[in-house]
């Protein structure tokens, strides 16, 4: 997995970026109760509002991490928004991005620098 300074994964699967927010980011959150997904086929560029939370602490925005298409969202978290507290860096993802080339990941932290981060 690769990260973001603001807290998101990234980690490929087959040719396409899956996207989600780390734990330590769920943990300050709080208590998820809303997701607002993005469409499917929707064009993206880097630092986009593309997903709203609202937990019981705050509303966030999460940002595209990179240029791209966002091709399969995570439905399951429309009804089931606490996904994101119980399993964020698994089952919890928001959606997957189509790129033009996956070695634009190699500009992310990686988990030791985003362990840094967060100490």
């Amino acid at each position: 997995m690769k990260y973001t300074e603001d807290h998101e994964w990234l980690r490929v699967e087959d040719d396409l970026i899956v996207v989600g927010i780390t734990e330590h980011a769920a943990t300050q959150l709080g208590d998820i109760v809303f997701v607002e997904l993005p469409e499917i086929e929707t064009m993206v560029a880097k630092g986009d509002e593309v997903i709203v939370i609202e937990s019981v602490k705050a509303a966030s925005d999460i940002l595209a991490p990179l240029d791209g298409e966002i091709v399969e969202v995570n439905e399951a978290l429309g009804d089931t928004p606490g996904l994101v507290n119980e399993d964020p860096t698994g089952t919890a993802w928001f959606f997957k991005l189509k790129v033009d080339d996956l070695s634009v990941l190699d500009d992310f932290l990686d988990e030791y620098e985003y362990a840094d981060l967060i100490a």
